[in-house]
């Protein structure tokens, strides 16, 4: 057995694929804020590729911690030299590892935030990525617009303290550029919102105005925002998986990463200083991310929060177990139906073949990916993933009837409690609000959704809640699966656009 690390590189090489290249002659041109275990299977290992090939050298990647809670990652990538295991998971049970050598360092940023300010500040950094979760930019669910109130906001704009979150610290990097005469660095986000580099640009240039007009303005104008598409299905880190690693390979590794093989990645060229060749290693960069943005978050997502709810609901803990059921499988295809008219022509893609590949990545065995993962922070995924279909039909005159069962099926989850009795630990920031409101839906049906924060005017549409009250009632008089029964064996209508 072997602890990770630069000097065991060479005794590992036997068991798994390691780093070829000399890491000590990697520069870091890409500082990465929020570095999960969803970075390390996707852009980290994009850029770890380009190395092997003997390409990016000035590209490697330093990633920053933001958060007090990501103290042990720190802790594993100082044990490990920045070193990490990848493990993608077959659905045959095969496994393909390698050691990921892209970053070559970690900075936690509540430990020293000058130091992570003075890392971006550099010259030679060109890209600052950002994978900091979707409610990571303080933007209103509905109205897409900028939250001045909340609360890492407020934190950062505090007189005379510290950065502490991404706002602050990368506002201050640029400023430190600006003022040293340095052209703004690239911020790149990867997460997994439509359009993401417009509202990490909105967004950043809304705070960077608090602090000052003028500096607002500067960022809206000056720093580029290229939107991107991700996608690798990546469950969370578990001690089984540290286990497998090392029973398998050989390795002690503190923070392996599982993933699926599917891998995708698709980004706006717009790097005025500069980027890595990432069409080298697979990544399609292209003029408009838009086609395959709402591909992915409208199919992809949006099943994911399909699963998560009435899959929990009819007893379903873990992903690939739902995803084999026929019944969903069919509620899944029949939603997919029901979103593909809202999607526009996506140049490459068969969108057929797309969707039975998604239920084959759903029902992969090996990944083991958890139904609770998916249903996290769903105030936040839900509006962004789901909502734009059902207004987007709603417009059209489109069906809505699956997609408005999905909706019932979050309200039903937001209760807090199964079909058997047991509880269901809804772990979502607005859960006392979401919580209250739909232990009242039994005497109110409406009331979930009269939440306006999140869900507009859709309350004030009988197109949308004729079809969203008669499945929630059928969840809580018959059950998920008499409900899903029903729902994928009626045959699809058209709305009528006329009337509310």
């Amino acid at each position: 057995m072997h602890a990770l690390g630069s000097a065991t590189l060479t005794s590992l090489a036997g068991s798994l694929s390691v780093p070829g290249y000399d890491r000590s002659g990697v520069r870091a041109g890409i500082v990465h804020l929020g570095v999960g275990a969803f970075h390390r299977s996707h852009q980290a290992m994009y850029v770890d590729r380009l190395l092997e090939q003997g390409q990016a050298r000035d590209w490697g990647i330093c990633g920053v911690g933001v958060l007090p809670a990501d103290r042990g990652i720190a802790e594993a990538m100082a044990a490990q030299d920045c070193l990490y295991t990848l493990v993608v998971k077959h659905a045959d049970g095969s496994m393909d590892a390698r050691v990921v050598g892209s970053i070559v360092e970690y900075l936690l940023a509540p430990d020293d935030p000058e130091a992570v300010v003075e890392k971006m500040a550099a010259e030679t950094t060109r890209i600052v990525s950002l994978t900091v979760t979707e409610g990571g930019y303080a933007v209103d669910p509905v109205t897409g617009e900028f939250d001045p109130a909340d609360p890492g906001v407020v934190r950062d704009l505090q007189p005379a303290a510290a950065p502490a979150g991404w706002f602050g610290l990368v506002t201050e990097a640029l400023v430190h550029r600006r003022d040293r005469g340095l052209a703004p660095f690239t911020v790149l986000s990867c997460d997994n919102i439509q359009h993401n580099g417009d509202v990490a640009r909105r967004s950043l240039a809304a705070f960077a105005a608090l602090r000052d007009t003028d500096l607002g303005a500067w960022v809206e104008r000056e720093v580029p925002f290229p939107n991107s598409m991700v996608d690798r299905i990546t469950p969370a880190t578990t001690d089984e998986d540290r286990a497998d690693v090392a029973a398998r390979f050989g390795v002690e590794d503190r923070w392996p990463v599982v993933c699926e093989p599917f891998v995708q990645w698709v980004v706006e060229d717009r790097f005025p200083l500069g980027r890595p060749p990432l069409e080298d290693a697979g990544v399609q960069v292209v003029d408009d991310v838009d086609p395959y943005e709402r591909m992915k978050l409208r199919l992809l997502n949006a099943s994911h929060q399909t699963l998560a709810y009435l899959g929990t609901l009819a007893g379903y803990r873990l992903v690939h177990d739902a995803a084999q059921d026929p019944l969903f499988q069919r509620l899944l295809l029949g939603y997919m139906e029901e979103a593909t008219p809202t999607l526009r022509p996506v140049p490459g893609i068969d969108l057929d073949a797309y969707r039975r590949e998604l239920l084959e990545r759903f029902a992969n065995p090996a990944v083991r990916d958890t139904l609770a993962r998916l249903a996290f922070d769903g105030s936040e995924r839900l509006p962004k993933w789901l909502l734009p279909v059902v207004r987007d039909n709603l417009a059209a005159g489109g069906e809505v009837r699956r997609s408005a069962a999905v909706v019932a099926g979050w309200a039903r989850y937001a209760e807090g409690v199964d079909e058997e009795g047991r509880p269901i630990e809804v772990v979502d920031r607005r859960r006392d609000q979401l919580t209250a409101r739909a232990r009242r839906q039994r005497e109110d049906p409406l009331a979930f959704i009269g939440d306006r924060e999140l869900f507009g005017d859709l309350a004030d549409d009988d197109r949308f809640t004729t079809p969203y009250l008669a499945a929630l009632r059928s969840l809580h008089e018959r059950g998920a699966r008499a409900t899903l029964e029903d729902l994928v064996d009626a045959p699809s209508t058209r709305l009528s656009t006329s009337g509310r």
